[in-house]
């Protein structure tokens, strides 16, 4: 456990040199990211064993890089934050968080935290997954957002993009119509199904050899969609 790669994210040099210092001095093996871009490059290519965040990043908000981390990443995700207020720890914890540690933090408490997120996921038998999805002819890369469909690079929309990411994260699951729109739209938008179906019958034309008879986003009548071939 002790030669596990942690991947630190904190813009605050002072503090990531702070807790990369006492993980090395741990036996850890330690990569850093100062930022949103940079975390999910070496998440891809550096594959952690658990992954540090701060909230406060320059390119955005660390839920948002632990919400796109969970798209396909199942190793866990500690985060820490001089952010104490209630509403943010649920926040992060919703987006995906596996524990929440307010600074200024102890070191011994730190490392008793991954420690013990550590051995809950070697004993749950999870492991991280590749950060690039393939199903048929498709090619999905979730850490730099590209699609290709027999090696031709294929544009999707936000919204198209979201929606293929929450149908890659049901792993051949039914998805229900509720639970598509509230994790693409919203909560505003869940009793919104004809966006549903409009933006799926999107992917299919960009995504299958033919729309009308699918053979990977497939239709549950009265339900939802599934995506099959992974």
């Amino acid at each position: 456990m002790t030669s596990a790669r942690i991947l630190i994210v904190e813009d605050e040099a002072n503090i990531r040199r702070f807790v990369g210092i006492a993980l090395q001095d741990e036996g850890f093996q330690v990569f850093e990211a100062d930022n949103i871009k940079r975390a999910l490059i070496h998440a891809a290519s550096r594959q952690p064993d658990l992954v540090i965040v701060d909230l406060g990043l320059p390119d955005g908000d660390g839920k948002q890089l632990i919400s796109e981390l969970r798209g396909w990443m199942t190793v866990p995700i500690l985060v820490l934050s001089a952010r104490d207020r209630e509403e943010e720890k649920v926040a992060a914890l919703d987006a995906g968080a596996d524990d929440y540690l307010v600074k200024p933090f102890g070191v011994p408490e730190l490392l008793a935290r991954i420690r013990a997120q550590l051995r809950r996921h070697v004993q749950s038998g999870t492991a991280a997954v590749t950060s690039k999805v393939t199903f048929g002819m498709i090619e999905v890369d979730l850490a730099t957002h590209e699609v290709r469909r027999e090696g031709q690079s294929v544009h999707l929309t936000p919204i198209e993009y979201r929606l293929l990411c929450a149908l890659v994260r049901g792993q051949g699951r039914v998805m229900t119509h509720r639970q598509l729109l509230l994790e693409v739209w919203g909560l505003d938008y869940i009793d919104r199904a004809h966006y549903l179906r409009v933006h799926m019958a999107h992917l299919r034309q960009k995504l299958e050899a033919d729309a009308a008879q699918p053979q990977h986003f497939i239709t549950e009548l009265q339900v939802g969609y599934r995506l099959v071939g992974l």
